[in-house]
């Protein structure tokens, strides 16, 4: 179990639960609660290194080259729009995990959650996915590298890097999470420092400091603040705005880190929801204004976005950050946003391994994975699943072979893309389940930690649109079919649906009874923490 967390007392525990309801005491897949408990976890990360882990595995490659593409599906306006809009899901998504994490703090929190309070199918198929979507992402990061690498030298074998940074980065994950914390907040600072350093830049390129001039809304006025996308009128400009909100779910996964952390958070009630508000406006603001400046600075006509899209270029010369600093007259920028790209990737190598282990921990304690991955060492490394994790990392070397190799990596990575949402509206579901669970069992709601606002509307909010942007995010193959491409935007959705029907026949357990959720163990009591002991934050 984590070794400062201590069980409070529960109902439970006299066999009687709201009503008369006799519920023995289990866990939530039938074993014994005292059996299910986690691995010997150390508190030691703290609110920065929370915010740092959640933003180094947000703010990547996604962003800094998918928002050239976005710019030219929706125009300036539209792209605003979009990010705005996917801003208020992440929301949603964010007050309901601060809620659920800082009761009960768990590392790969999101199965067991869904475990506990909807549906041990649901934490099945939502863990096992999420898993597998964090596992492929390290392979993605490793290939990634090399390409990028290669903006300097094409001659290069992107295969030194895969295994160099393989190993840098496994090792680095064997390390006490405290010096991984420190080394994730230092990575991830220098792609804050990065878009801090854009945004100044884009300010005083739009207020006339290039050689373009003045700039200020010229963009939106000639090419217009929306963009058809795959058909005309303004059906096609909701087709680019959609299609940019699908685009953005993408680019904000990665903010929900923090709950992946918080079973290793010192003194969860105080620093989980201060690094989820910190963490979510970081990332909200840094998104939006700089998707607001590069519709000002960059047209969404821009024949070299253009290009590098359809071509699929990753390495600096897809940025838009790269296409603003050429139209502005700044050769340089480019050295140096590809060497901010290399270090997004490498950042994002590191937390791959680690979200991706944690939650690997989640379902071994949850008795839905092998419970020899629960196995940690002396400094509270769970050895087994960052080794199974860190596994996943050498189909990396599927892109050095022929394109059959190639074609395969690219549909293990679709089924990562909409790991996330179905993660996101999980949340949502388990917040929604845990607020009946507590009315069920009579715990008031003003004892919990941390309260957010307009509960559960809020989760209905974020359960909605999740579920609608995952089933819609392969919109465009109907509008353009090819059958190849159906399944290829829609292999995660099938994968999942076979997870949880799977498991749910297997198994022959219906969803969590509100009466019978298990709202007491793992909970945490911040009055015997040792760091408020000792005095810390």
């Amino acid at each position: 179990m984590v070794k400062d967390a201590n069980e409070w007392p529960s109902p439970a525990d006299s066999g009687v639960m709201d009503g008369g309801v006799t519920v023995e005491k289990k866990g939530p897949t039938g074993g014994d609660a005292e059996s299910d408990q986690q691995g010997e976890l150390q508190r030691t990360l703290s609110a920065r290194h929370l915010n740092f882990i959640a933003i180094g595995g947000t703010i990547g490659t996604g962003f800094f080259l998918g928002s050239g593409t976005a710019l030219l599906k929706a125009g300036p306006l539209g792209c605003l729009l979009s990010y705005l809009f996917v801003g208020t899901m992440l929301w949603s998504v964010m007050v309901s995990l601060g809620e659920l994490s800082t009761y009960i703090p768990t590392a790969g929190a999101f199965s067991t959650y869904a475990t506990r309070f909807v549906d041990p199918s649901l934490g099945f198929a939502v863990g096992w996915l999420y898993w597998f979507g964090w596992a492929i992402t390290y392979a993605l990061s490793l290939s990634a590298s090399g390409l990028i690498i290669q903006y300097w030298n094409e001659d290069i074998n992107i295969g030194i890097f895969i295994a160099v940074f393989f190993v840098i980065f496994t090792l680095v994950n064997y390390l006490p999470v405290g010096i991984y914390g420190e080394l994730e907040m230092w990575l991830s600072s220098l792609k804050v420092i990065t878009i801090l350093g854009f945004i100044i830049f884009a300010i005083c390129i739009a207020a006339g400091a290039g050689q373009q001039g003045v700039i200020g809304f010229k963009h939106w006025r000639e090419q217009g603040p929306f963009v058809e996308h795959l058909v005309s009128g303004g059906v096609g400009k909701f087709v680019g705005f959609w299609a940019v909100m699908i685009q953005a779910s993408f680019a904000y996964q990665g903010a929900e880190l923090v709950g992946v952390a918080a079973g290793e958070a010192r003194n969860p009630k105080k620093t989980v929801p201060s690094a989820i508000r910190t963490t979510f406006w970081g990332i909200m603001v840094m998104f939006v204004v700089t998707i607001f400046l590069l519709g000002m600075i960059v047209p969404s006509n821009d024949p070299t976005l253009k290009d590098q899209a359809a071509n699929g270029s990753t390495n600096a010369k897809a940025s838009p950050l790269v296409v603003a600093a050429d139209l502005a007259g700044v050769p340089v920028l480019p050295h140096i946003i590809n060497a901010v790209l290399l270090t997004a990737v490498l950042s994002a190598a590191n937390s791959n391994v680690y979200s991706g282990s944690r939650v690997l921990l989640a379902l071994a304690e949850e008795g839905l994975a092998p419970k020899i991955l629960t196995k940690t060492n002396k400094h509270g490394i769970p050895i087994y699943a960052v080794a199974v994790t860190s596994a996943i990392g050498l189909l990396g070397f599927l892109n050095l072979s022929p394109a059959g190799g190639q074609e395969a990596f690219n549909w293990l990575l679709n089924i990562s893309g909409v790991a996330g949402l179905t993660t996101w509206g999980s949340t949502c579901a388990s917040l929604i389940g845990f607020r009946r669970a507590l009315k069920a069992q009579n715990v008031p709601v003003s004892g919990l930690p941390y309260i957010s606002k307009f509960q559960p509307f809020t989760a209905w909010y974020g359960l909605f649109f999740n579920i609608l942007v995952a089933l819609t995010q392969g919109f465009t193959v109907f509008i353009e079919w090819k059958t190849s491409d159906f399944f290829a935007a829609y292999i995660s959705l099938i994968l999942f649906a076979a997870f949880w029907i799977g498991h749910k026949l297997w198994y022959r357990q219906g969803f969590v009874h509100p009466a019978a959720a298990d709202l007491f163990r793992g909970r945490y009591d911040s009055h015997e923490e040792r760091d408020a002991a000792d005095g810390k934050v």
